[in-house]
C-alpha cells in the first residue's frame, strides 16, 4: 500500500493537474506523517453524525498539513450503508456510559424528529468516544504498519545482498 501511494503521487498526470490548478503538492504528499494525519482527521470526522463531512475535512486544510485525498476517503467510512449501524452503536455506547436507558429506535424520520432531544446527548457522547479513540487508533495503526513495512523492506534489501 505504501509503495502504491508513493507511485501514484509521482504520476505525471497528477503533477500536471496540481500545476494547472495551482494546488500545493504538500496536500498529496505520501509520507508516513501526512498519511497518518489524514487517517486521523478523516476517521475523526467519519464518526460524527453530520452532513457535509467532506467539507468538514477540508476545514482542517489551512491549519494542519495532511494528505487530503486520503482524509476524504477515510470520511467515506460512514456512508449510507454503514451510517445507521455506526450511529446506533454510538448511541448505545453513549447511553451505557452515561447510565441512561436507551430508547428503542425506529428507523423513521418521524421517530427521529420526535425523539431527537432524548437521544442527542447519548449519541454525541458516544460519538466523541468513537471519534477520539477510533481516529487515534487509526493514526497509530498506520504509523505502526508504515514503520514495519519500511523495516521489512530494509531487512529484505540487506539480506538480498
Amino acid at each position: 500500500m505504501r509503495k502504491a501511494l508513493k507511485k501514484t503521487s509521482k504520476h505525471k498526470k497528477l503533477r500536471d493537474f496540481l500545476k494547472k490548478y495551482k494546488i500545493p503538492s504538500q496536500y498529496l504528499a505520501t509520507n508516513r506523517r501526512m498519511i497518518s494525519r489524514a487517517v486521523l482527521i478523516g476517521l475523526f470526522i467519519a464518526f460524527i453524525p453530520m452532513p457535509m463531512q467532506m467539507a468538514a475535512v477540508l476545514l482542517f486544510v489551512p491549519f494542519i498539513k495532511f494528505n487530503v485525498p486520503v482524509a476524504l476517503a477515510m470520511c467515506w467510512l460512514s456512508n449510507p450503508l454503514t451510517m445507521p449501524l455506526m450511529y446506533y452503536m454510538e448511541y448505545l455506547t453513549g447511553s451505557f456510559l452515561l447510565g441512561i436507558e436507551p430508547e428503542p429506535v425506529e428507523m423513521t424520520l418521524e421517530w427521529f424528529s420526535h425523539n431527537f432531544d432524548n437521544i442527542f446527548i447519548p449519541l454525541y457522547f458516544g460519538t466523541a468516544i468513537y471519534s477520539i479513540f477510533g481516529s487515534l487508533f487509526g493514526y497509530f495503526l498506520v504509523n505502526f504498519f508504515w514503520k514495519s513495512s519500511v523495516h521489512k523492506e530494509k531487512k529484505k534489501h540487506y539480506t538480498d545482498r
